[in-house]
Formats: structure tokens, sequence, C-alpha cells
């Protein structure tokens, strides 16, 4: 995509969502952690159905560190992976104590540090939480650099670097979440919506869709 096109389709997605947000529920960094560790192979909808528990039980990560495994499981059961996760959780909580006063670290080594958090996580809290310009890449935003021609790659990593490097910087604290709602809601990947793509003009895609006619 070349260098205007790329600008045409984030201000068009800008236009559209000025502000974009998280459609994970959370309250502070602390609780935005856990939603995003929790949200690994889950959608946001499931995760936000168990976390007003969970954040009541342990609303700090003492207090998450204090609810243990088999209190953490009771509330996460219907989400994949709980086995895994709550383990993760007690074990990242500690360490939260233990070795940063009880705060989420605002350092991409120091939060990677942490059990259940990888490279997307963290930079999913870097970028939300704390406003640092990182474009951590998931399924939808890999499926919507890719298909459009914004930032090619054949992995998360490289796209997530082509993204860093293309990107002006106005547009990188909100890049992220510009293009998983796209692709979460638009940009779909069995049948994206072209005809419903603020910025399909500027998109190199060349199997745009049609709407389907009306009944």
């Amino acid at each position: 995509m070349p260098a205007a096109a790329r600008r045409g389709f984030l201000e068009a997605l800008r236009r559209a969502d000025p502000e974009p947000k998280s459609e994970l529920r959370y309250r502070d960094p602390f609780t935005l952690l856990v939603a995003v560790v929790l949200s690994a192979q889950a959608t946001d909808a499931s995760v936000n159905k168990v976390t007003p528990a969970l954040f009541a039980a342990a609303p700090t990560p003492a207090a998450m560190a204090a609810l243990g495994e088999a209190g953490i499981a009771v509330h996460i059961r219907s989400i994949g992976l709980w086995q895994a996760k709550a383990r993760h959780l007690v074990a990242l909580a500690r360490l939260l104590v233990e070795r940063h006063q009880g705060s989420v670290p605002t350092d991409r080594d120091a939060l990677e540090a942490l059990p259940g958090v990888g490279r997307k996580t963290a930079g999913v809290v870097l970028n939300v939480a704390f406003g640092q310009p990182e474009v951590p890449v998931d399924t939808h935003v890999f499926r919507v650099a890719n298909r459009t021609g914004l930032a090619l790659g054949a992995t998360p990593a490289a796209v997530e670097a082509a993204l860093l490097a293309r990107v002006p910087a106005e547009f990188l604290p909100h890049a992220h979440h510009w293009l998983i709602l796209h692709g979460r809601h638009v940009c779909k990947a069995r049948r994206p919506e072209c005809w419903r793509c603020v910025g399909a003009r500027f998109c190199g895609w060349p199997e745009k869709t049609e709407a389907p006619p009306r009944r």
C-alpha cells in the first residue's frame, strides 16, 4: 500500500471512530492485564462475563495472590485454558507484589517476565494502560494488515515491525484498536464486509465483496 493510501486508510478509520476503546472491561492497569491474559484463545465477550465477579473478589495483585489458584478457577471455568490461566494469574500476582510493589510495570521486559504474558499481551497493556505507541498484533490485526496491504508479513512479529515502521506517529496511539475493531466487525475472516468499509477505496485487496441483495 503506497504511503498516501496508507494515510488515507488510517484517516478514514479515525474519522469513523476518533477515540476507539478496548472491548475488554477493566478498571486499572492490573485488571486490564488480567483481562488480556484471560482473553488468550477466548473472546472479549466471554472474558467480560467472568471478570466482574473475579475483580470483586480480587481487585489487587495481593488479593489475587491470596485468592489462590482454586479461588480464581471458580470464576473462570467457562473460559478456555482456564486451568493454566488460573496458575498464571496466581504467579503473576505474586510477582507483582514481590518485584513491583503491587504495580503493573511500564517496561516491556518486566511485563514479559510475568507468567502468562507474551509480546502481544505486553503490547496491549503498554498501549492501552500507559499510552505507549505499541501496535500488538492479534489474528484480526494480522489479517487486516496483510489483506489491505497496510503492512505485509508472514508472522505477527513481522507485521508488528512493519506497522511500527510505516504507520505515521500521529496514528500509532490508536492504530491497534482501529485495526482490531475493524477486523472484528467489518474486515472479517471468512467474508469481509467491504461494502461498508470506510477505507475500501484505499485497500489493495482485489477480491472486494459486494453488499448482499435486499430481500
